[in-house]
């Protein structure tokens, strides 16, 4: 099937797989929280890198309503400054964290770019990949989701913003390559979760672009998750540190629940919560 035919079906609760389909089927967007085993992350790096410290801070998501636990062991933080880490390095730095957080029973995400390092997590128990160079950037990936037959959310992406381009249409022309790759490795269309990568290779401006324009999307007929938390065009509106940054965060995140976003991943899991399901009752009593 053609990315184009592709873009053309919506992904109903009853073609989608079992997690999609309890995604769609929500009254409020599901919550995906943050937890990175990281040294370098741009708002939380070091704080999670001892087994103890990630656990609690998985079981601490969980209590406050997290429908997800997104686990990443590189920084892909969106702007300069972020290394590189070997699939090894990454790979050890999930080891001793990855198998208790599965064991919490949460659907467990693995944030990663890497097909070795999705395949180790998958094998311990994570449910779910995260690939922020949506299917792009390893050519293994495809393949590996082909097989394990998961869901995949696949995130917009570019090494270098570039404030004189049409950003809309690059995240379009982008998805449609993802979708080539995905149909032509075998991955069920109904697999599939779309990011527009808010923060990722994109100006501040081009990132609330992407917010205010994201129902422009829904042509791909896919659920949206977006990830907006602590993201730097907070602080091109109102200048704040990463972790000032909860206001802005929410707003962002219950525009994009607005304009359809399914998912919502973010740092700040009670209040994320919190402002979803009041933002829901509330239209829920419009006549």
């Amino acid at each position: 099937m053609s990315a184009s035919s592709q873009s053309q079906d919506t992904v109903t609760a009853a073609v989608a797989h079992p997690l999609v389909r309890a995604w769609l089927e929500r009254p409020y967007s599901a919550v995906m929280g943050v937890l990175n085993v990281t040294p370098d992350s741009f708002s939380d790096g070091g704080n999670f890198t001892t087994p103890a410290r990630a656990l609690a801070q998985a079981r601490r998501m969980i209590f406050e309503g997290a429908d997800i636990i997104d686990v990443g062991a590189e920084s892909t933080r969106p702007y300069a400054g972020a290394e590189a880490v070997p699939a090894g390095d990454e790979i050890a730095r999930l080891r001793p964290v990855l198998a208790g957080v599965v064991a919490l029973g949460l659907p467990v995400s693995i944030d990663s770019m890497k097909a070795a390092v999705v395949r180790f997590a998958l094998d311990q128990g994570a449910q779910i990949a995260n690939d922020v160079w949506g299917l792009q950037r390893d050519p293994d990936m495809a393949p590996l989701l082909a097989e394990r037959n998961v869901p995949v959310i696949v995130m917009h992406n570019r090494d270098s913003a570039d404030d004189t381009i049409d950003i809309m249409a690059d995240v379009i022309a982008f998805f449609r390559r993802s979708l080539d790759i995905a149909a032509k490795a075998g991955i069920p269309h109904g697999n599939i979760v779309l990011d527009p990568g808010i923060g990722f290779g994109k100006t501040p401006v081009q990132s609330m672009t992407m917010l205010a324009r994201l129902n422009e999307l829904d042509i791909f007929g896919l659920p949206i998750l977006v990830g907006a938390s602590r993201k730097r065009f907070i602080a091109s509106v109102m200048p704040s540190e990463p972790q000032a940054r909860l206001g802005g965060s929410i707003a962002a995140h219950l525009i994009a629940a607005q304009r359809g976003a399914k998912l919502i991943r973010a740092h700040d899991v009670a209040e994320t919560v919190q402002a979803l399901r009041v933002a829901t009752a509330i239209e829920a009593q419009k006549i």
